[in-house]
């Protein structure tokens, strides 16, 4: 019966969402805030109709949550179609390492001095909360490919890079929690952890972007089956085989599956050329596609493109789609999990953590770094708010939690960083809308 309640809940919460979509349009809330309430209101705080042991959950949280991200890492890099050189990608850099470095430190050192936890418990919990969340931060990430926007594209490029450079300095806090006397643990850590799996993971699944992509074009050219291949087959084989290739020679995953879909947009840059629309804007393919005759699978003017570009454009259409969809899927599911739960593990202490992450941490490392002429001091401004804790930080919980934390400092990660999830989820739930478009009326009218 619990199964079916669950699933009854899960219907009823997407069917209210769906319902109450045009209102919640004009509404300056998020879809994830209104999942949460809708999860508080269901779970033991609530009408009690749900309710989730975390201890019990945390190997199947692991890994639901880290699909999640798995998902939405990929749209991210398929999003993103400005080549390796442009200085947008300077701000992603450093967003996602001297800027995430910081926040770790400064989340660390709060925890250690006012806090009076561990170093070990610290640079843990600060390594949880340090990365920006792919999932939840879908708002003031790129739209499309065509966005070029610096705010947008800096952030989306952080997004897909510290979920998985974030991963090294977990691995740092775990070994704090249980280090057991060996000398060379730290050495270890560097090399392994930190020089090798971060580039390993990064060019494991860019190449095998271009790669697959790559090989994917010339099969359906020379075939002739552009318009007819399952592309959410090869998204998800795609996913699936940057994520082993790089866990086997001991790189992260994370960052290879964000590199993967980064790589395979490359190859249709390659094919489409730079200066044209990314490819699944030159062709329009009609729902459903794969069960109508070639011929009729694609409308518009398509008689002036060459046949990489359809079979590209269908290709990135399809992906897109299918992976937007599974990321949408998955992040009602556990936000609405995350409001079942949060009640039972609510810390007060989140309250001053937060707003001293969000109101200085993050935006005094966004401000320290050298921008130049990269970024103004209202982007500067709007970088340092848009710092979203979310779906990353809950799989770094529970990664954490499988992995040999004592009862104690398991206690206390999981209710902090549910509590900071759930309060960053709200804050900036409720602000996003209103700041972007501000945002963007200030752009029109200097442009």
């Amino acid at each position: 019966m619990s199964f079916i309640l669950w699933v009854a809940v899960l219907g009823a919460v997407l069917l209210t969402l769906a319902l109450t979509s045009s209102y919640l349009r004009w509404m300056p809330v998020t879809t994830s805030a209104v999942c949460l309430v809708l999860g508080v209101a269901i779970g033991p705080a609530g009408l009690g109709l749900l309710k989730l042991d975390t201890d019990d959950a945390s190997t199947w949280m692991e890994h639901l949550t880290e699909v999640a991200v798995l998902f939405s890492l990929f749209v991210c890099g398929l999003k993103l179609r400005l080549p390796l050189r442009n200085k947008n990608w300077r701000i992603a850099y450093g967003l996602a390492g001297p800027v995430m470095v910081l926040t770790i430190a400064g989340v660390s050192l709060l925890l250690h001095y006012a806090f009076d936890l561990s170093w070990g418990a610290s640079v843990l919990i600060g390594s949880i909360l340090a990365p920006t969340d792919p999932v939840l931060a879908a708002l003031v990430q790129v739209n499309d490919a065509r966005d070029d926007d610096s705010v947008r594209f800096g952030l989306s490029g952080e997004a897909g890079l510290n979920d998985g450079i974030a991963f090294p300095f977990v691995i740092l806090g775990l070994l704090l929690v249980q280090h057991d006397g060996n000398p060379g643990w730290l050495s270890d850590w560097v090399l392994r952890s930190l020089l090798w799996a971060v580039p390993a993971g990064l060019l494991t699944g860019y190449w095998m972007g271009r790669g697959i992509g790559r090989l994917t074009l010339l099969m359906r050219i020379k075939n002739d089956d552009s318009t007819l291949s399952p592309n959410d087959y090869l998204a998800l084989a795609l996913i699936a085989l940057a994520y082993v290739g790089a866990e086997w020679i001991h790189g992260y995953g994370f960052l290879s599956v964000f590199a993967a879909g980064l790589g395979l947009r490359h190859e249709e840059v390659k094919s489409t050329g730079d200066d044209e629309l990314p490819a699944e804007h030159l062709v329009q393919p009609v729902v459903g596609h794969q069960n109508v005759e070639p011929q009729h699978a694609v409308h518009g003017d398509t008689a002036s493109l060459e046949d990489t570009q359809v079979a590209a454009g269908i290709m990135m259409s399809d992906m897109l789609a299918f992976g937007s969809l599974v990321e949408r899927a998955m992040e009602v599911f556990l936000v609405t999990l995350l409001g079942v739960v949060l009640m039972a593990h609510w810390d007060w202490r989140a309250l001053s953590i937060a707003g001293v992450l969000f109101c200085l941490i993050r935006p005094l490392s966004v401000f320290a770094m050298p921008w130049g002429s990269l970024l103004n001091g209202h982007q500067r401004m709007l970088i340092g708010w848009f710092g979203i804790r979310g779906i990353g930080s809950l799989y770094y919980l529970f990664y954490a939690l499988n992995h040999g934390v004592g009862e104690s400092i398991a206690t206390l990660c999981t209710d902090l960083t549910l509590s900071v999830v759930a309060l960053s989820i709200l804050l900036h739930g409720i602000s996003t809308q209103p700041i972007l478009a501000r945002y963007e009326r200030q752009k029109k009218q200097v442009f």
